[in-house]
């Protein structure tokens, strides 16, 4: 299984101009799998970083409104795509220039791979 991600990442940063990294982590910003070329920023794949879905999506719901499926941030130089599959948080950390709808759509890409890892994690809980 871990040599899955790296082919995927592989496939799609031919397809995605930009993509620099794909982080599935738990909801804590633990990372389960990953990978990442050299120019991804380090900040990006640290799990205080990748926990900001689950802050996210917290502060949300005490606004009213039901929990997030995506959270699209965009900076200056970066642009992070977070997709709920919980217990999973799928993260692409892409140039901000990179097309976020194209971002959106590898989560068809990851569906076989998230149902493995969600039943190993469910598992270990």
């Amino acid at each position: 299984m871990p040599r899955i991600i790296p082919q995927i990442f592989s496939k799609n940063r031919s397809q995605v101009d930009g993509l620099h990294a794909i982080v599935i982590s738990d909801r804590d910003g633990v990372p389960v799998i990953r990978a990442a070329t050299e120019s991804c920023p380090e900040f990006a794949l640290r799990p205080g970083f990748l926990a900001t879905f689950s802050t996210g999506t917290e502060q949300g719901s005490k606004l009213g409104l039901s929990r997030n499926k995506v959270i699209v941030s965009i900076y200056t130089s970066y642009q992070v795509v977070q997709i709920s599959k919980l217990p999973l948080v799928i993260s692409f950390i892409a140039t901000s220039k990179a097309n976020t709808g194209v971002l959106l759509s590898l989560e068809n890409e990851l569906k076989d791979l998230l149902t493995d890892i969600k039943a190993a994690v469910e598992i270990t809980h």
